[in-house]
């Protein structure tokens, strides 16, 4: 199985910012009054006190952000591997919840390539691999590779497209 393209943490890594910040802002409305209040309640004529606890917390906040966003971008990225067997495309990820999917050729109708901002920064790109009778929700494909070199998906373009007329020839109205 091979790995995506390293500059792919980079591309986890700003998902786990968002989705850190997300969570802990969330989480911060339920239990950062609660603390503010009850340091209030203990130091009732310390308002120095209330607001260097509010600092720390701050402190604290921004650096629960950055050890998940480091944690989450290393664990995807070691667990998102991909194969082209003779026969399909074998995905497996996840990191709480591994996804296994097989993708077979015959099924494979388009395949486009992405590069965007970041990724054309780090020398990478994202294969987006569309297959007949997906109805997956998003805009993702069902054969997607988040981050290869841009060689790599060149060649995995090429490869599939093969496939793909080898199939269709010999087959008409």
């Amino acid at each position: 199985m091979e790995k995506l393209h390293p500059g792919a943490k980079w591309s986890f890594r700003i998902s786990g910012y968002v989705g850190s910040i997300v969570l802990l802002i969330f989480l911060s409305f339920f239990i950062g009054p609660l603390f503010v209040s009850l340091f209030a309640f203990i130091f009732p004529k310390s308002i120095g006190t209330v607001v260097l606890i509010g600092v720390g917390l701050f402190v604290i906040f921004v650096a629960a952000v950055i050890i998940l966003a480091e944690v989450y971008a290393r664990m995807a990225y070691t667990r998102w591997l991909y194969e082209f067997t003779p026969t399909n495309l074998r995905l497996e990820r996840g990191i709480i919840f591994k996804r296994y999917s097989n993708v077979p050729y015959e099924r494979v109708q388009n395949v486009d390539i992405h590069r965007g901002i970041l990724a054309r920064m780090l020398g990478f790109s994202s294969v987006m691999i569309q297959t007949a009778g997906f109805s997956g929700a998003g805009p993702m494909a069902e054969g997607y590779l988040p981050a290869v070199s841009q060689e790599k998906a060149e060649e995995i373009r090429d490869f599939l497209m093969k496939k793909i007329t080898k199939r269709g020839r010999g087959q008409g109205l």
